[in-house]
Parts: structure tokens; sequence; C-alpha cells
């Protein structure tokens, strides 16, 4: 079986998911992986759906910012 043949194959067993409301989509939290102004370790941060900018503390030296 092909790639082409396969990725057809999936579309066509989505589509078929979708139609019977067997499978929901929704939309979740964003992760963002952001690094510290003050002492550049990176962090990882969750943005709630819907939100631009989320104030967080960083990890290793617990400096406040945001992040966008």
């Amino acid at each position: 079986m092909s790639k082409q043949a396969m990725r057809e194959e999936t579309e066509r067993l989505i589509k078929e998911a979708l139609e019977r409301k067997s499978v929901t989509v929704t939309q979740g939290d964003t992760r963002i992986e952001t690094k510290c102004g003050k002492c550049g370790a990176l962090n990882r941060v969750k943005m709630p759906k819907g939100q631009s900018r989320v104030e967080y503390s960083c990890k290793d030296c617990g400096h406040k910012q945001k992040a966008l």
C-alpha cells in the first residue's frame, strides 16, 4: 500500500467517523515553551483557550512575568 493510498484511507475513515458523530473534536489549552527574561531558563506554560497572555513565575528563579 503506497503512502498516498494510506492517506486517502485515513481521510475516508476520519470523515466517516465524524459523520457518525462517534468522534468529537475539542480544543484544549495551548502549551508554550518560553524563556525566562531574568535567568534564561526554559519554562512550559499552559495558556487557556481565548487568552493571548498568561502570567507565570519562573520554575528556577521565581521571577514573575507574562508570556505571549
